[in-house]
């Protein structure tokens, strides 16, 4: 298959993984081989089952609960031997290249190691214990090694450019254009058409940079796996709901019983700031957060980045291009990192004037309550929360109690029934890698017919990466049979008493439907050839699909359904709908520059043309320029920011979840200027247009097919409750 990430692709708002990336000895050894260091596959797979073909039905299920970590380095290395073998048979066919013969070859290779990759991805991102981190650490670098192998094969180049160049192209159906000019273009960026010397200088720097990547997720996993905060004391629980009580000595049952521990992830920390009236535990509990992977420690990433940004910048002069920024942007929407810096500097001067007038609403709350403090960034969450209760009389608590986790489940299963005919069913007797791990199938309500299946993985635990991600396990494709989609949503929501229900707040709540977004687009994928399946489409088009199904959890529809008090089994009330409606734009400067900040920062790390940057000298220099706001920080500081520096998927390209929630407030507008968010035309041209054709068309076409022009800023700035300065003005 096509040079990208196949095992690990990791769709959401926090998580990522390093490319996919056979040692550089064996591979550069004139006297050897690489397929004869390994071990074939026909001869492991009586032993290994990660080499064995999924059993089950509808294509076959991975059999995570056969796997064990000692099977992944050999399954690696057979997978890989046999995937060499299978483009040696198509680079040695002496018939004149075509499409069939060397494009829709190139497609079925692989199909042992994308199965292998896919389980050996689980692992990494929710199953990390040391064992397995010793093998990440030997076989990433093997790996990137492994697809240079493939993107510098001259002779495999060779029939591609011809294909790409033939006149008989035109004759081709355009999905098979669309294949084509994809599998060129990306050989071209990778370095198939650089001199040997400079190739072997490009697999070097990815070897070097696979290891890298998985040092940094390694000492990141580590410090959200060891520091916590332990509170000793029951009045120190002050202000707390009793969900994160329970949920806090829940976590605290293991190793200091008696106590109550807030661990050192999104989802303890954030709705501790939110409710603790403790200002010093505050403090405490958010520079543990603040400061992960830069503590100077043996988990301290500094060093790290500064190597990763130096060969970034490497790379992409040897590859042509003046930044790693520009190398990453060339075939995304935006284009040019210019472009997403003009969109981002738009927003960016309104969402701190917002900051500051937040900032100051709360400082005359806290003066009001004679706190005798001046707003300080631990205290924001905690009197924005203040602000908010007086200005619209919401508390968040009384939200939380209609948010139950299971109930939510079920609305974003009956949103998908309403948008997509999607019907899901529980399913037992799947094998799982782990008790957590729940299986639906899913089929169109209408026909009966399979669709796929759903995994979910909802619960924090120790070696699971903390965020929420989407995950496709395979695939949709028609080329090798019809095979149908299997997809995972993975959360790190903290478990409280057995037996009763896990509420969670509306930010996360939005979360959950954002990432189920991410599922439904891979789910509705209605192509033939897996390269351009489901969400393996551009980076700044990929959150559009997520970040518009958030919509969907605010509709009465939902919140009449499925927001039921977790005692009284009663719906939310419709004036309690009303308050979390009026306020949906409250906080947003706080929201917009957090993520802002972050998204700058990535930009200009990789515009830089710095010979060798300090990271936490580089981020406050630029904070300072930016004019940020002193009572908050970004959202994800460089030191463990994951996107970024855990493998070059979303590196210069955070700017994305803007650029796409340009055309999700826009597209969102379509459902309302019909007949509502359930309007079945305006449903069935997203399904048509953006969901099912997976990346078979520009993504710019696609989203004039559906929206029938393109989109126009004012709607983001009016769903952020910002000044829109140019209502007509079309975003670039």
């Amino acid at each position: 298959m096509i040079h990208k990430v196949i095992y690990a692709s990791f769709l959401c708002a926090t998580a990522v993984s390093s490319f996919p990336a056979l040692s550089e000895t064996v591979l550069n050894r004139p006297d050897m081989s690489l397929t004869s260091n390994f071990t074939p596959v026909d001869t492991a797979v009586n032993n290994n089952p990660l080499l064995k073909k999924w059993e089950g039905p509808n294509g076959g299920l991975p059999p995570l609960d056969k796997v064990k970590t000692e099977n992944f380095k050999p399954a690696l290395e057979a997978a890989m031997a046999e995937n060499l073998s299978e483009i040696d048979r198509i680079t040695s066919n002496p018939e004149k290249p075509t499409f069939e013969n060397t494009i829709a070859a190139m497609e079925k290779t692989g199909q042992t190691l994308i199965r292998v990759q896919t389980i050996y991805g689980i692992w990494s991102s929710t199953m990390s214990d040391e064992a397995f981190q010793s093998v990440e650490q030997e076989m990433e670098p093997v790996m990137a090694a492994f697809y240079d192998k493939i993107t510098q094969n001259e002779k495999l180049f060779k029939r591609i450019e011809a294909v790409y160049n033939a006149p008989e192209k035109k004759k081709l159906t355009p999905e098979q254009q669309r294949l084509t000019w994809l599998y060129y273009t990306n050989f071209v960026r990778a370095g198939a058409a650089l001199s040997p010397a400079a190739k072997a200088e490009v697999s070097e720097i990815n070897q070097k940079l696979a290891g890298l990547f998985t040092k940094f997720s390694q000492n990141l996993l580590a410090d959200e796996s060891e520091q916590v905060v332990v509170i000793e004391k029951e009045e120190d629980l002050a202000g707390l709901p009793q969900s994160l009580i329970d949920a806090a000595a829940n976590a605290a049952a293991k190793k200091k019983k008696g106590k109550w521990v807030i661990t050192n992830t999104r989802s303890s920390v954030d709705p501790f700031l939110t409710y603790s009236s403790n200002r010093e535990l505050r403090e405490k509990v958010w520079k543990m957060f603040i400061n992960r992977g830069d503590n100077g420690d043996k988990n301290d990433n500094n060093a790290i980045i500064t190597e990763i940004l130096q060969l970034r910048a490497r790379r992409a002069h040897l590859l042509g291009f003046k930044t790693h920024a520009h190398w990453r942007l060339e075939n995304t929407m935006a284009k040019t990192p210019e472009r997403t810096i003009e969109l981002m500097e738009a927003v960016w001067t309104p969402a701190v004037a917002r900051v500051h007038e937040e900032v100051k609403d709360m400082q005359a709350l806290a003066d009001k309550e004679g706190a005798n403090i001046k707003i300080e960034p631990w205290d924001y969450r905690y009197y924005a929360e203040k602000v908010r209760k007086a200005r619209y009389d919401l508390d968040q608590t009384e939200v939380k109690q209609y948010l139950q986790l299971e109930k939510l489940r079920e609305g974003m299963f009956w949103v998908a029934g309403e948008l997509f005919d999607f019907e899901f069913s529980p399913v037992s007797n799947i094998p799982v890698n782990h008790p957590d791990v729940r299986v639906w199938e899913v089929k169109n309500k209408k026909t009966g017919a399979h669709v796929g299946y759903w995994y979910f993985d909802a619960f924090a635990r120790e070696g699971k990466r903390s965020g929420a991600w989407m995950n496709a396990y395979r695939d949709q494709q028609k080329l090798i049979g019809n095979v149908t989609t299997i997809v995972s949503n993975n959360s790190n929501f903290v478990q409280g008493k057995e037996g009763e229900p896990i509420l969670i707040s509306w930010d996360d709540a939005v979360t959950l439907f954002h990432e189920f977004g991410h599922a439904l687009h891979g789910l509705s994928s209605n192509v033939t050839y897996p390269s351009l399946s489901g969400t393996n489409v551009v980076r700044d088009y990929v959150e559009f699909p997520s970040q518009l199904l958030e919509h969907w959890l605010s509709t009465p529809e939902v919140l009449q359904r499925f927001a039921l008090h977790y005692q009284t089994g009663k719906p939310i009330p419709s004036t309690l709908a009303e308050k979390i409606k009026k306020a949906s734009t409250f906080n947003q400067g706080f929201a917009t520059t957090e993520y802002l900040a972050s998204a700058l920062i990535d930009m200009k790390l990789h515009l830089s043309e710095l010979p060798k940057i300090n990271p936490d000298s580089f981020e406050a220099a630029t904070l300072k320029d930016l004019g940020m706001p002193r009572e908050l920080v970004m959202r994800h500081r460089t030191p463990q920011f994951a996107h970024i520096f855990s493998g070059d998927s979303y590196s210069a390209g955070y700017y994305s979840y803007l650029w796409s929630d340009v055309l999700t407030a826009d597209a969102y507008q379509a459902f309302t200027e019909a007949k509502g968010p359930y309007d079945k035309n305006v449903a069935s041209r997203l399904n048509k247009y953006v969901f099912s054709v997976g990346n078979t068309i520009d993504p710019e076409i696609g989203y004039r097919g559906f929206r029938g022009r393109d989109p126009k800023i004012d709607a983001l700035m009016k769903k952020r409750g910002f000044p829109v300065k140019n209502p007509e003005k079309k975003a670039k």
